[in-house]
């Protein structure tokens, strides 16, 4: 049997470069998936450098969120307090102050994966110093700073360039001097570092002179950290400080990164579940296209005595064979499909680029072996069916196919179907389970979405049951145009379903991938700009042009300003954000669990006399004064909150107590989303919290951006424009999401045309007697063009229907006005003639070859 696969795949070679390409492309973009997962990974769980790596102790002002292990402490230290201990060798301040920074060409530096950047003050102190020089020098002047490696890739920064800082109360323009490593890293645990002179750092994080948010500690030569520790927290009892060993925060760090590591993986891993479904789909129907096209071969070897065990054998080796090249070829193909997927990664604020494309035997093993594991699995059910060829089908023609048994079909379907129904029921334990909100929303678009795929293997099961029907509507209409040929190519439709449905599955499975997300798409936009429209009062809004892991770019609070000086404007209103922790009451778990995981609400600050002018939200909140809140109606109720409850939430300045005033909503979700303070309030929580956007009542566009024409890296957007930006950083990762989908459709189309191509290539016997009794070559390609039809019908049909029932199960299951079935018509019109253009561009070449098959070479055709 293994000589007999030698042979078939050596002298077949050309008849099965197609399905070797198929397997390529489908093993390249799994590879891709595996490689771009396994990069995502290493950038955020490999960077587990530490700016306390030569430090000891952390003396820390007030406390740290124990829930939040890189939030900064909400006190104040004195240096003078530590330094001088007994068991001290050495001190040095620490604050952190949260900036974004750009690069000389203006475009924002986004931090290595979803992580963030911070000014820092460079530890002149050598046995505390973590910093290794790379180039340059160290900063010593106001205006200078180091930048750590990352900064200097991702920004293309060198020694003597110009970076603009985005510090939270305004922007100015530093001076690159030097570029540093962390213990051989790019940059840190938390992210990417700018290192400027302390007191730089000390006036940026408004802490009076000689107190440091936190202070560094140098144990002397003989003392162990932890008991040093336990001498500071002993000595500084009476001080609001906490004393924590260097080690133990960055082991807490590591822990961070790795669950983080393991939480993208799977996420991307959810993602890359597509890639391998369609790729198992398009190897699985070329499989079956090439054995049905083998039939008169196969059937000729049970002839002659080959067991149907041999033949299954014969039909896996090939497989191996097939697996082996087109994983070589997929794994090679995956490195440039994994950069595109991290290209557009970066786009959405997410860049991963920290870590290097992975080499190992790890990032080379895992796809190859999943490409065979792959095509082994595609070959089995065309195993099955090959040893079931009796040996009388060899004296019929390759192209006329066996009554097939229509209950092992549908017994298959339904079992399909039924499987199918089981990621459909887990959507119920989830919305009982979890309180409405994003978590909810998307674990249920997430099973819905593996119920549909495998739906769509159930209809491709069940397909060749609908071309009969079809096929005879389509024949009608092509005898009334085409005469002959339309009644011969309902013959051949009517003769061969499989071979029709082969194609059209494909089809559909494409029109399914594309009508789903332009259908998810269509409806989240509208209902954005419908609600956006609605809650917006604001005649323009100032916002950052980039993009970080959790949204826009914050802004300099100093624009507000800025912009109220522009001519003709009524109201410059600032919208910041910031989260904050429920302390009490407790959280409420939807599991009843009594430690519950913490709640971060999404705390949003506005002017609230300008606020009624700006912004139209939901409810009948009154202004707010200082010390009160107030929560939308979804938070109040999951929380089970009232109206005048004292809670207690913690911000980036510690525990704050806020009165609740009251309920509100906003329906679009992109201004107050969970929660709303005043500017006082704000301040409470936490002074450096970040300018979202500036909303503009009055003047006009162009006052606008000369008013802020010297902050780079900002625009001035009307109503609408400003809405559309809003969204797309709330739906941060949708290009890679886009990637992931547009790479499978083209994968599901290029099957499609192998498909088509190798059923010409099937029936070079039939076309070539038709020529030799008198059928011209346009009648044939027109045959083709008709079948062509079917193909476009029936995958039109199953796929749109699919992409409806998804989006339909998406809006019932989560119960949001985001995911609404309601597509415009002139969608079916381009999904549709989208489809016939593709399909009949693919048949184009296969109808002129059939065409020009000569009576010679049909007669000694298989």
């Amino acid at each position: 049997m293994w000589l007999i696969a030698r042979r078939s795949f050596t002298e077949g070679w050309m008849r099965l470069v197609a399905t070797l390409m198929a397997a390529v492309f489908s093993i390249g973009l799994i590879a891709g998936s595996v490689q771009f997962t396994m990069r995502a990974q290493e950038a955020v769980s490999g960077s587990d450098a530490s700016e306390y790596a030569k430090t000891d102790v952390l003396v820390l002002g007030g406390t740290t969120d124990p829930d939040d292990v890189y939030g900064a402490p909400d006190g104040q230290v004195a240096l003078d307090e530590v330094a001088g201990r007994p068991g001290v060798a050495a001190v040095a301040g620490d604050a952190l102050v949260p900036v974004t920074a750009s690069g000389p060409d203006g475009e924002m530096i986004v931090p290595p994966a979803g992580a963030g950047t911070t000014l820092r003050p460079w530890t002149a102190e050598a046995g505390l110093n973590p910093y290794h020089l790379e180039s340059g020098r160290a900063p010593t002047a106001d205006g200078e700073v180091v930048v750590t490696w990352h900064v200097a890739r991702a920004g293309e920064v060198e020694a003597g360039d110009p970076l603009r800082v985005v510090l939270p109360k305004r922007s100015r323009e530093m001076k690159v001097v030097g570029i540093a490593t962390v213990e051989g890293r790019g940059s840190v645990a938390r992210g990417d570092l700018i290192l400027a002179p302390p007191e730089t750092v000390r006036k940026a994080a408004g802490l009076p002179a000689g107190t440091w948010q936190g202070v560094w500690v140098k144990a002397a030569p003989g003392v162990e950290a932890s008991r040093l520790s336990r001498d500071l927290a002993r000595d500084l009892r009476g001080a609001d400080v906490t004393v924590r060993t260097a080690a133990g925060v960055r082991e807490a760090h590591s822990a961070s990164l790795r669950a983080d590591g393991t939480s993208i993986g799977g996420a991307i891993g959810m993602l890359a579940s597509v890639a391998v479904f369609v790729g198992l789909f398009v190897v699985a129907n070329t499989f079956g296209t090439l054995v049905r096209q083998r039939t008169r071969r196969l059937a000729l070897l049970g002839a002659i005595g080959a067991t149907p065990r041999q033949i299954k054998r014969l039909i896996k080796l090939e497989a191996l064979a097939l697996g082996v090249v087109a994983s070589i070829g997929g794994v090679l193909l995956g490195y440039p499909v994994s950069g595109l997927l991290t290209s557009l990664f970066a786009q959405d604020g997410f860049d991963i680029t920290a870590a290097d494309a992975q080499y190992g035997w790890v990032a080379l093993i895992i796809p190859a072996v999943t490409g065979v594991l792959v095509t082994q699995l595609a070959a089995w059910r065309a195993a099955r069916k090959a040893a079931r060829i009796s040996p009388m089908q060899a004296l019929r023609a390759a192209s006329t196919e066996p009554a097939g048994r229509r209950r092992p079909r549908l017994l298959g379907a339904l079992a399909v179907f039924a499987f199918a129904c089981m990621f459909f029921g887990l959507v119920s334990a989830i919305r009982a389970d979890e309180p409405p909100g994003p978590d909810r929303t998307i674990g249920v678009c997430v099973l819905i979405l593996m119920g549909s795929m495998t739906t769509v293997a159930a209809l491709a099961v069940l397909a060749p049951f609908f071309v009969g029907p079809l096929g005879g509507l389509v024949g009608r209409v092509g005898t009334m145009v085409s005469g002959e040929a339309g009644r011969l190519a309902r013959a051949t439709i009517t003769r061969s379903p499989r071979r029709v449905s082969s194609a059209a599955s494909s089809l559909m499975l494409g029109v399914a991938l594309v009508g789903a997300t332009a259908l998810i798409v269509l409806s989240v936009n509208a209902r954005f700009a419908e609600a956006g429209e609605e809650v917006m009062r604001a005649d323009h809004a100032i916002a950052a042009t980039g993009t970080t892991s959790s949204g826009q770019a914050p802004l300099p609070r100093d624009v507000a300003d800025r912009a109220a000086a522009a001519p003709g404007v009524s109201r410059a209103t600032p919208l910041t954000g910031t989260e904050a922790k429920l302390v009490s009451p407790r959280p409420k778990s939807p599991y009843g669990d009594e430690d519950p995981a913490p709640l971060y609400l999404m705390v949003s600050g506005a002017d609230q006399t300008a606020l009624p002018s700006v912004l139209d939200l939901g409810g009948d909140l009154r202004p707010l004064r200082t010390g009160e809140i107030g929560l939308t109606s979804t938070i109040m109720k999951a929380q089970k909150l009232e109206k005048g409850q004292r809670i207690v939430v913690r911000g980036g300045a510690g525990r704050v107590a806020l009165t609740v005033a009251g309920a509100y909503h906003d329906p679009s979700h992109v201004f107050a989303d969970q929660a709303l303070v005043s500017p006082a309030t704000m301040d409470r929580l936490d002074p450096d919290a970040a300018t979202q956007a500036v909303l503009v009542k009055g003047g006009t566009k162009d006052g606008l951006t000369r008013a802020v024409a010297d902050v780079p890296g900002v625009e001035v957007l009307d109503r609408s424009a400003y809405v559309q930006a809003a969204a797309d950083s709330l739906t941060s990762g949708m290009r890679v999401i886009y990637g992931f989908i547009g790479m499978s459709l083209v994968l599901a189309l290029f099957g499609m045309a192998t498909t088509v191509s190798m059923s010409v290539g099937e029936r070079t016997r039939e076309f070539g007697l038709l020529g030799a009794v008198g059928a011209t070559a346009a009648q044939i390609r027109s045959i083709v063009r008709w079948e062509a039809a079917t193909v476009v019908l029936l995958g039109s049909l199953l796929g749109l229907g699919t992409a409806l029932g998804t989006v339909f199960l998406m809006h019932v299951g989560t119960g949001s006005s985001f995911l609404s079935p309601d597509p415009p018509w002139w969608l079916f019109a381009v999904v549709v003639v989208g489809a016939a253009g593709v399909t009949l561009a693919t048949s184009a070449l296969p109808a002129r070859r059939a065409a020009a098959v000569p009576v010679l070479e049909a007669a000694k055709s298989e």
